[in-house]
């Protein structure tokens, strides 16, 4: 059991997440995911999480599993083309996490979102969280344009919200 992460989710409050994530922040969020989606076919959704409960950090709850679970809570694995993409902030971990849905088996690898993750991470670190969300936005939009691009004279219909969600 590791207790200093035990108690930094006991401790992690929503008036933390509200701090890291004031309105104008998911505004400029919400902002980018739609501007993304009108160059792309694909949908994309931020959730950010203060900290699990006490009990998840007790049984080991990997952040990765957590993600996994806001996943498919969402539905963002509900979209018509299978591109769904989640980046979840778990800010008690100071931990991120992409979850593609499986239309990006084999197209994108493990080491692009982990990238788009690792400069997201630097930004945080530097609390820099607004400017480090639009970005990752902003890097996960080119991806999912080069692999579902918007169709000339078509259009992207909005499968999923775009405001930022906090749990």
């Amino acid at each position: 059991m590791d207790w200093g992460r035990w108690f930094r989710h006991l401790f992690s409050t929503r008036r933390g997440m509200r701090r890291a994530f004031p309105a104008a922040a998911l505004s400029a969020i919400e902002s980018a995911i739609a501007a993304s989606e009108r160059h792309h076919a694909g949908e994309i959704r931020f959730v950010v999480e203060a900290a699990l409960e006490p009990h998840e950090v007790w049984q080991g709850r990997t952040p990765r599993a957590r993600a996994l679970a806001v996943f498919a809570a969402l539905g963002v694995w509900d979209t018509e083309a299978n591109n769904g993409v989640l980046i979840y902030v778990l800010l008690a971990d100071r931990d991120l996490e992409i979850v593609a849905d499986r239309g990006f088996n084999g197209r994108v690898s493990a080491e692009e979102w982990a990238a788009i993750c690792g400069a997201m991470e630097e930004r945080f670190r530097a609390g820099d969280y607004e400017s480090g969300a639009v970005e990752a936005v902003r890097r996960v939009g080119e991806l999912v344009a080069r692999h579902f691009p918007l169709q000339p004279g078509g259009r992207n219909p909005d499968e999923l919200p775009n405001r930022p969600t906090l749990l």
